[in-house]
């Protein structure tokens, strides 16, 4: 079947969700069509690891993409882009012909090989599987220690799991966080009750009955009644590959207005290495912000109304009763300047590299987003004497 629209958007998320309501408003006359790969409609991703484990219904996390007023067609996934043709053939068939098209594609999560019963979360469908699994005194096998494995063991022992992690850095979070925080996040994890075996990693399984063996590389074997695994994701960017877009750090390189290498096709989400002004460089950000924000930028350009994109993304977690929001880049090898109210409980880390400031990580501190990105912005010089203190430690 042939389909002729305005705007076609390759993507059923957050970022697609976005930038279907951003032209619906700049293009009320419009025809928009978008396609996405889940078998659900848009929705919020961030309550899977984190509110509905609390008190949040299953109702709250449903996008509005009613109001968009868009042809949404879900289970389908695009398969080839002829750009010179403006034609987007997905897995039924169809043909769609475009005027302006997004790749809003997001990521496909990292998989071991073995394990095909693994739950590799990431999906509402993967929220569902595991709170099946999740019965109170269930034993649950978290493979992975960053952002995704993190929340989920925090969130499977919320609902009485016996929880064990497993991951091959010294402690929680080594990558991101100064090495005293990422141990201290390790031992208040274990005084929450997550048995964490640190340094260690699965190497291979066997199914026996209901129960799942895990083979470990210290030689031992741990037995769970489920395993859910949390390895970061691949930016899903094969069609743009395909079709001979400009790439880099893993995604489509968007221009500030999140314009791909083809005049016709933006980029947004996870999928997007955008230029990041106050860091001097180019970033992919899988984060809701980065997604939301992304998209509705591109949706206005798509629809005539440019808008520049120059907001340095931010991203939050919920780990127990310790939370924390974080700006820029958090990476471990950079120096890092902590600043605590209560040592790994309520302060600020920054990040820094060259004499200016990279990233900024607040620990249990609120409301200092913006701040935290003008001081990212700053051209400094800045060291360790000169920035502790350049923001509030508590909130």
């Amino acid at each position: 079947m042939q389909h002729e629209v305005d705007f076609l958007i390759i993507g059923a998320g957050m970022a697609g969700e976005a930038a279907a309501q951003a032209i619906r408003g700049a293009r009320p006359e419009a025809t928009v069509a978008i396609l996405g790969a889940e078998a659900d409609p848009p929705y919020d991703r961030p309550p899977l690891s984190k509110a509905l484990w609390k008190d949040a219904a299953e109702e709250s996390i449903w996008k509005p993409i009613e109001q968009a007023r868009a042809t949404l067609e879900l289970g389908r996934r695009a398969t080839a882009l002829d750009r010179s043709a403006h034609v987007v053939t997905d897995d039924r068939g169809d043909r769609w012909r475009y005027g302006r098209l997004l790749l809003a594609t997001g990521g496909t999560p990292r998989t071991l090989p073995f394990g095909d019963g693994f739950i590799y979360f990431r999906t509402f469908a993967d929220y569902r599987r595991l709170r099946e699994a999740a019965r109170p005194g269930a034993r649950i096998a978290v493979i992975g220690g960053g952002f995704i494995g993190s929340e989920i063991a925090a969130a499977l022992t919320f609902a009485g799991c016996r929880t064990t992690m497993l991951f091959p850095e010294p402690s929680i979070g080594a990558r991101a966080y100064p090495a005293a925080l990422a141990a201290s996040v390790t031992d208040y994890y274990r005084d929450k009750g997550v048995e964490v075996r640190a340094g260690v990693t699965a190497t291979g399984s066997r199914v026996a009955g209901n129960e799942t063996e895990l083979t470990l590389s210290d030689g031992s074997t741990l037995t769970a009644d489920a395993v859910v695994a949390g390895l970061g994701i691949l930016p899903n960017i094969e069609l743009a590959r395909a079709a001979g877009l400009d790439l880099d750090l893993g995604g489509i390189v968007v221009d500030d207005h999140l314009r791909s290498s083809d005049p016709d096709i933006w980029a947004a989400g996870d999928v997007a290495t955008f230029p990041a002004p106050a860091l001097g460089r180019h970033l992919r950000v899988e984060h809701e912000n980065a997604a939301v924000t992304t998209g509705r930028l591109a949706g206005l350009n798509m629809a005539g109304q440019a808008t520049a994109y120059a907001e340095l993304p931010f991203f939050y977690s919920d780990l127990f009763d310790l939370g924390y929001e974080a700006v820029g880049i958090l990476d471990a090898r950079l120096e890092t300047v902590e600043q605590w109210v209560t040592p790994y409980r309520e302060g600020v880390v920054y990040y820094l590299e060259g004499g200016r400031v990279r990233g900024v990580l607040l620990w249990n501190t609120w409301g200092q987003v913006d701040a935290a990105r003008a001081l990212i912005a700053a051209p400094g010089p800045f060291d360790a004497a000169s920035v502790r203190g350049r923001l509030p430690a508590e909130g």
